[in-house]
């Protein structure tokens, strides 16, 4: 990333375009961005590397940049016995990954900001995570910890040495299972089971404290909901949507919802907003919608799209990446209200009405002012909401002429996909074209302004391209492109799926254990090549692709696609098999896998049979048009049948090797796929 030279005592990040190494620039740290100069300078100095990880969304990121990177005193102490690198995780996730897996090994918690501290050729050696300025709550002081890191660095290389050796080899050690596990229908029923049991039955979301979306959990019980018809699935899914919905992680006045919650009720977020979060749950309230009719659903689903419109989306076209939690130097101070400010707002006689319905007192819920939210279970009527909304608005309004929140507006691959994926199905699935007019244009961005011929970049800012991507932004725009395709039948879409498709297995197959690495055969060389199976906050890309071959097996009828599924899933389903929750994405590839229904629309009126075929759930179905039955190939199982069907078209549901009879009438597509 770096072009400058070797300079003493001088941060070189202003040249950077993250906006995390930007909030860094002007620290009296000799800050150097990732890349060969500041390990060469390493090298030639003979000193040891620390390197900070963090993002610009990150509450206790900055709570260590004042404490410590902003303090002259400290700096000196960096700068004195230490290169300094600063990382952005969202630009560079695979330096992150392996940080964390290293920290993870040493017995630590991983954790942002991420402190680790490298020999000057990179490899880690030991790390944690924030540390105080001065000790307390038996965290050591971070000067403290600087100068015995040094120290040992130069007068006990052998301990170094050791550490290094058993980090480097346990980094390299990819995970393998033990065995083959077996995993069918009654396996995944069982895992379901186990964790539906994990949940909280009254607030909803795992039992505890923090609580997070846990968005992968959520569709993997929402899909067990689908199988099994059990409807304890779709209670425990519903009932964290709706608490989520009411809880103060939501922003009632602006909509989206924050990173987690510090409480078990959801009422006092961690304020940050990230792209993916919301693409996630914006896809699992469109389909919690479409079962129950529930108006809170669409409304929250709604008010998101309204949320990422508004305050989100770049000049360009792309999502930007995260909003900060802090404003001002305070967390969450951009979105909480004291009583006398609703007033000054709203008057006496609205403020009074507007606060029982939120939860609003003169002590506060939050460091003594209010956190809005709805869980007070109240009663509801039309003519009250409609107030009520008129009143958001005017606080709205309000609100937008505080100061705001720091916007990372950096365009990532893999978060826009995710994003556009989600405007695609929710919005075919809803009936808001609107919503797939912004995801295609999103999406038009990301193929003019960050592809490289087949090749797709990372990260893009102010007109610069980190480039060669991941995999995850390959899977994840693979997923949007078949999204858009089927949502709107246009055939570029899924030529670009191809494409990317052939890009993804030329530079990041695992040819050993059959799924991706995350970074490119031809990226810049880290100490080990990153093959992360397990989720985080986001699906593995694992996972996501092992999707994207199954539909695209049936949009392309090119049988390669599904082989080389069912080998992804066979190298890596024996690790979710000893440790599910950590691989929630991949089993629930797997249920998509053996339960996938193709919804086959043929003939002059195969627009209108494909319209009533995105009505039904897309997680487990997937939508292929064609105006003429002799497009479909020979061996289809559709294919003598639509030959026969009326002139003016027939649909057919399809599962394996078996699909229904035609399907005449359009509005009778749904009821005959829930029969089949």
């Amino acid at each position: 990333m770096a072009t400058t030279t070797a300079q003493p005592h001088e941060n070189r990040l202003a040249g950077e375009t993250s906006p995390y190494l930007l909030q860094h620039q002007y620290n009296p740290v000799d800050w150097w961005p990732w890349g060969p100069l500041a390990l060469a300078e390493a090298k030639r100095a003979n000193k040891p590397i620390m390197l900070s990880i963090g993002y610009a969304a990150c509450h206790w990121c900055h709570v260590m940049a004042h404490e410590s990177f902003e303090d002259t005193a400290t700096a000196a102490v960096m700068n004195e016995l230490f290169v300094n690198i600063k990382v952005d995780r969202e630009e560079r996730p695979e330096i992150d990954e392996i940080c964390i897996s290293a920290l993870q090994h040493l017995g630590e918690q991983g954790g942002w900001p991420l402190t680790m501290f490298l020999t000057p050729s990179g490899d880690p050696f030991w790390g944690g995570t924030y540390f105080p300025k001065t000790a307390r709550y038996g965290r050591p002081a971070f000067v403290d910890v600087l100068r015995e890191v040094s120290r040992v660095f130069h007068q006990e290389p052998e301990k170094i040495e050791t550490n290094r050796k058993g980090l480097s080899a346990q980094l390299a050690t990819r995970a393998k299972a033990q065995g083959n596990a077996k995993l069918g229908i009654a396996e995944l029923d069982d895992i379901a089971q186990r964790v539906g049991a994990l949940f909280d039955t009254v607030n909803g979301g795992i039992r505890g404290a923090p609580k997070f979306p846990q968005c992968g959990m959520l569709e993997f019980l929402w899909r067990a909901g689908e199988r099994t018809g059990d409807e304890r699935f779709f209670s425990v899914v519903g009932i964290t949507l709706d608490r989520m919905s009411e809880g103060g992680i939501y922003d009632h006045l602006g909509g989206g919802f924050s990173r987690y919650s510090v409480d078990e009720q959801w009422l006092v977020p961690h304020f940050e907003k990230m792209l993916y979060d919301n693409a996630q749950l914006l896809e699992l309230l469109a389909l919690a919608h479409a079962r129950t009719g529930h108006l809170l659903f669409r409304e929250r689903a709604v008010e998101t799209v309204e949320w990422l419109v508004r305050e989100m989306v770049t000049p360009e076209g792309g999502f930007a990446s995260s909003l900060d939690a802090d404003s001002e130097g305070e967390e969450g101070k951009f979105y909480v209200w004291s009583l006398d400010e609703i007033k000054a707002v709203l008057g006496e006689l609205d403020a009074g009405f507007f606060t029982t319905p939120y939860g609003l007192t003169a002590e506060g819920n939050f460091e003594g002012r209010n956190i809005l939210n709805r869980l007070n279970h109240l009663p509801r009527n039309k003519d009250n909401e409609a107030r009520l909304k008129i009143m958001r608005s005017k606080l709205l309004a309000a609100r937008a002429r505080r100061i705001r929140p720091g916007l990372d507006d950096k365009v990532l691959a893999d978060w826009n996909g995710l994003m556009i994926a989600a405007l695609a199905n929710g919005g075919a699935l809803l009936g808001e074209n609107a919503w797939i007019d912004l995801g295609a244009r999103a999406f038009r961005f990301v193929t003019e302004a960050m592809t490289r011929g087949d090749r797709l970049g990372h990260s893009w800012r102010a007109g610069r391209l980190l480039f060669p991507g991941l995999s995850s932004d390959y899977t994840a725009m693979i997923r949007a492109a078949i999204a858009l395709h089927q949502a709107t039948g246009n055939q570029t879409y899924l030529e670009q799926a191809v494409k990317w498709a052939a890009a993804l297995e030329r530079h990041h197959a695992d040819a050993e254990e059959g799924g991706y690495f995350l970074t490119a055969d031809d990226a810049e060389g880290l100490i080990v090549r990153p093959g992360q199976t397990r989720d985080d906050a986001l699906p593995n890309p694992n996972a996501v692709m092992a999707q994207n071959l199954v539909r695209l097996s049936v949009l392309t009828s090119e049988d390669r696609y599904r082989i080389r599924a069912d080998r992804l899933l066979e190298g890596l389903l024996p690790l979710a098999g000893e440790n599910p929750v950590g691989h929630m994405a991949l089993l629930s590839a797997l249920d998509l896998r053996l339960r996938h229904r193709e919804i086959v629309a043929v003939g002059k009126r195969a627009d209108e049979f494909t319209e009533a075929a995105l009505r039904l759930p897309f997680l487990d179905r997937t939508v292929l048009r064609v105006s003429d039955a002799a497009q479909l190939p020979a061996k289809h199982p559709a294919r003598a049948m639509a030959t026969s069907a009326p002139e003016t078209g027939a649909a057919f549901v399809c599962q394996g090797e078996r699909c229904s009879l035609p399907i005449t009438e359009p509005g009778k597509l749904i009821e005959a796929a829930n029969v089949q």
